[in-house]
């Protein structure tokens, strides 16, 4: 085993192991920010709510 003061060495995957793990990668990045966009959404839907119906009669 080795020390953690040294160099990992990593093994170079076949191909059908590197894809799945792009694969699954891209996957995780997509629902990332899936969950993102949902999130700002309802911050954005919430602030309007509470700002109230008002809002869109004032003045510019």
């Amino acid at each position: 085993m080795s020390s953690p003061q040294e160099p990992r060495q990593d093994q170079p995957l076949d191909p059908a192991a590197e894809a799945a793990r792009l694969r699954t990668r891209r996957r995780r990045s997509i629902a990332l920010g899936l969950a993102l966009a949902v999130f700002a959404i309802i911050f954005y839907v919430l602030t309007v709510i509470k700002m109230g119906p008002g809002i869109l009669d004032r003045a510019l």
